[in-house]
């Protein structure tokens, strides 16, 4: 079963969220993070953040939890206010 671990963030601009864009997309994962989908999504008129990263094993998740639990606060988004951890029940692209 796949597995999402959901954080959300406050005080994020839209500059600080198209930099990160920016930063994905030109660059890699950190070292050793195992594969995995993510989405964020911004509110930019509250300055929030809610990025979802979807691993497929406990142990891909353990693995990515300790690597993204690890990184320095410049690294993120904004301010981190609550890591939750959820079974993805259902998944759907059209």
């Amino acid at each position: 079963m796949a597995l999402a671990r959901v954080v959300t963030f406050e005080g994020v601009s839209k500059d600080r969220m198209d930099e990160m864009d920016r930063e994905m997309s030109e660059g890699q994962p950190p070292e050793g993070f195992p594969s995995a989908e993510l989405v964020a999504l911004h509110d930019p008129e509250a300055e929030k953040a809610l990025v979802i990263v979807i691993f497929e094993s406990e142990d891909d998740y353990r693995r990515g939890d300790e690597i993204l639990s690890a990184m320095p606060a410049g690294d993120t988004p904004g301010r981190r206010t609550s890591v939750a951890k959820y079974n993805v029940a259902s998944r759907m692209k059209s």
